[in-house]
């Protein structure tokens, strides 16, 4: 049980190795600024971010760590994450923002920040390859799929009519009650219901959003002056967020069958 308690973190962190190389550059880079100021020969702290993202995917790729589905959703997150980015972060909104400069942005969003949302994308897909993942009771995925556009629009509806999480966050737990994950380590398979694992989540990637806020990639209004841990709230945005990545990744990965039963392909 041990071995494939050790082995299966092992996975975990292979699966997460996109987001955990860019939360190091993150720190890395930010203490660099306690000695050094950006830009460096000219080149700003985010493009160089940029760049270590762009070669991240390149080595991944070329050396078949990642697939090309892999990387096919990682482009549809980056693209998603930009726009959402462009409205959230425009100064009527102001949501949050960038406190530094960067050559390639558009607007007030530097190039590299859907790059922090594919992370997750990436992690997801990799999860289920490395784990030789399934699904078991799974909702149809036009269910899923009107989820994962309704959570998506709300990030941007509830500044102009009432913010509709809420109903959300209870639709998924309506849809998802019955789910179960199976996945295997060392041969063996295992299996666990899917909300708490959902919800577990979301809280690692709250506590990746608080050591990117610290490592000044971008700020809340409240962090304006001196940074303090993100609110608890924001949790309930990351799942939303991690329902859409889910949908998305499901959809390109792998199939669902008649029994609600969902493999890769």
């Amino acid at each position: 049980m041990l071995k494939s308690l050790v082995k299966g973190s092992i996975l975990g962190l292979y699966a997460a190795l996109f987001g955990i190389l860019l939360l190091l550059a993150f720190v890395i880079t930010h203490q660099m600024t306690h000695y050094i100021s950006w830009p460096i020969a000219g080149v700003y702290r985010y493009d160089a971010l940029l760049a270590y993202a762009l070669l991240i995917q390149v080595f991944l790729v070329y050396y078949k760590l990642e697939t090309p589905r892999e990387a096919w959703v990682i482009a549809i997150f980056h693209a998603m994450a930009m726009l959402m980015e462009l409205f959230l972060t425009h100064p009527k909104i102001g949501s949050w923002h960038y406190p530094e400069q960067a050559i390639f942005r558009i607007a007030n969003v530097p190039l590299f920040a859907g790059f922090m949302y594919s992370a997750v994308g990436s992690f997801l897909a990799r999860s289920l390859r490395l784990y030789q993942a399934s699904f078991v009771h799974l909702p149809r995925l036009k269910w899923l799929g009107l989820l994962a556009v309704l959570s998506y629009a709300n990030f941007f509806t509830k500044f102009f009519i009432p913010d509709i999480r809420n109903i959300l966050f209870a639709a998924s737990v309506i849809l998802f009650f019955k789910t179960r994950l199976l996945f295997s380590i060392d041969k063996k398979q295992y299996q666990l219901p899917f909300l708490p694992l959902l919800l577990g989540l979301a809280f690692i990637v709250w506590l990746s959003e608080n050591i990117a806020t610290f490592a000044n990639i971008w700020r809340y209004p409240s962090q304006a002056d001196i940074w303090h841990m993100v609110g608890w709230g924001k949790l309930g945005s990351w799942y939303l967020l991690l329902t859409l990545s889910l949908v998305l990744v499901l959809a390109v990965m792998g199939k669902r069958d008649d029994a609600g039963n969902w493999r890769l392909h």
